[in-house]
């Protein structure tokens, strides 16, 4: 596919130069370009090890740099939308009222394009004087907020009846059954909601990135191999936002099995 993406670019070369070239030639000239529409994975690779490994952390130049600014934002507005999302379920599953009209404004929420609400979400912010690492963590709130919350509302619901009626007879009170049957059937709906908004809360620092013109982070990376026509920036900014994202996820991956396991929760149960 590389080839076939960056061959135009040397045949116009050659052609400028009036000689012409073999076609075994194209590819291998096409393997090696400066500034290819589609960089090969070595070139790739390549960037990742330079830009990580042969750079100094602390350089504007280095992926460690610019990863660990979008990873602060990350993981701020995960933090912020897990807690959102866990408030509004409990609100939902409590309050007939609240889930007839809340749940549809949440559901709702999640129609209109982050593309669209980021630019003006950094505007408003930028207005009355909040800047840097809040309006990017407040749109990875956006996003990060909705799995854990409708996750959260399957999970609080889950509870046998049978076990909610034992529970009455015991008269036991709103708050201990949410604390000693609610709460624990629900963490693993949880844990699972979890793993997908860390990821799309990743996505939602990166994006935040964008309209601000920002010069550090994976989007300013992305922004500035965009202005340049550096392809290889641009997707060794990508490969190191996927890998950051798969590990965000297996580590909460780690810790739901560490949790699951001190509750005694077998595997296909909590993958329910």
């Amino acid at each position: 596919m590389a080839a076939f993406l960056n061959a135009p670019f040397e045949r116009d070369q050659a052609e400028r130069a009036g000689v012409e070239i073999s076609t075994s030639t194209v590819i291998k000239n096409t393997m090696n370009q400066a500034r290819p529409v589609l960089p090969t994975p070595h070139q790739v690779a390549a960037e990742v090890w330079k830009t990580v490994f042969e750079v100094k952390p602390s350089s504007k130049r280095s992926l460690v740099y610019h990863g660990w600014v979008t990873l602060s934002s990350t993981l701020l507005g995960f933090v912020f939308g897990s807690l959102l999302g866990i408030l509004l379920a409990v609100g939902i599953v409590h309050s007939r009222t609240l889930d007839k009209s809340l749940m549809p404004w949440i559901i709702t929420s999640q129609t209109i394009p982050i593309l669209a609400i980021a630019p003006m979400i950094i505007v408003v912010l930028n207005a009355i004087g909040i800047s840097g690492l809040l309006p990017k963590a407040i749109i990875s709130t956006y996003l990060s907020f909705f799995p854990v919350a409708v996750g959260m509302v399957k999970g609080l619901r889950s509870p046998d009846v049978m076990h909610m009626d034992l529970m009455r007879t015991y008269n036991a009170s709103n708050t201990q059954m949410f604390w000693k049957l609610r709460w624990p059937t629900a963490l693993p709906y949880l844990f699972t909601s979890m793993q997908i908004a860390v990821a799309i809360s990743l996505v939602g620092a990166i994006v935040g990135e964008l309209p601000t013109g920002a010069v550090a982070g994976l989007g300013a990376r992305l922004l500035a191999g965009s202005y340049y026509g550096q392809t290889v920036q641009i997707w060794a900014a990508l490969v190191v936002a996927a890998i950051m994202a798969a590990a965000l996820v297996a580590l909460v991956g780690i810790a739901a099995h560490y949790v699951n396991k001190r509750m005694g929760i077998k595997p296909e149960r909590a993958a329910a």
